[in-house]
C-alpha cells in the first residue's frame, strides 16, 4: 500500500517513472510513448499515435530510428519518399533525415521503435514543422 501511495504521489510531478526498468507513459498532444529497455547505444519505445495525428516533421542529429508496426497504419514520410505500413511492417529512418510518422486510420497506430546511436536524449529533435505550434522559433 505504501509502494503505491508513492507512485501515486510520484506520477503527479508530470516526469515519468520507472518501475522494473519500464518507464511510465509519456503522453503528447499525438498520443504517447514508452520507454521499455534502454542501454548504452540504444532505446526501445511503445509508441501510440491517436487516429489523424501526426508527430512532427522532424531530424536528429545522433540517432536513427527503426519503426515497426504492432497495429493500426502507419503512413511515414522519409526524405522524399512517402509510404504507408501495416501491422508487421517496418521501416528505418537515418539520422539526419527528415521523417514524419503520421496515423490516417481510425484505430490507433502502435508501433515499436528502436534508436541507435551516441545520445538518445529527447533534446536530439529538431522540427521543420509541427501541428502543436512546437517548432523551435529562428534565432
Amino acid at each position: 500500500m505504501v509502494q503505491t501511495q508513492e507512485i501515486s504521489q510520484i506520477s503527479t510531478l508530470n516526469t515519468p517513472i520507472s518501475i522494473n526498468g519500464i518507464t511510465a507513459a509519456e503522453s503528447r498532444p499525438w498520443g504517447s510513448f514508452t520507454t521499455l529497455e534502454e542501454g548504452p547505444g540504444y532505446k526501445i519505445k511503445r509508441i501510440e499515435v491517436n487516429p489523424g495525428h501526426r508527430l512532427s516533421l522532424q531530424m536528429h542529429h545522433h540517432r536513427s530510428e527503426h519503426w515497426i508496426v504492432v497495429s493500426g497504419t502507419a503512413k511515414v514520410t522519409c526524405g522524399e519518399t512517402e509510404q504507408v505500413l501495416f501491422t508487421n511492417q517496418s521501416t528505418y529512418v537515418p539520422q539526419c533525415i527528415n521523417h514524419r510518422l503520421e496515423n490516417p486510420g481510425v484505430i490507433p497506430l502502435v508501433l515499436i521503435e528502436v534508436q541507435n546511436g551516441e545520445y538518445l536524449g529527447e533534446d536530439d529533435i529538431v522540427r521543420f514543422q509541427d501541428d502543436y505550434a512546437r517548432t523551435e522559433k529562428a534565432k
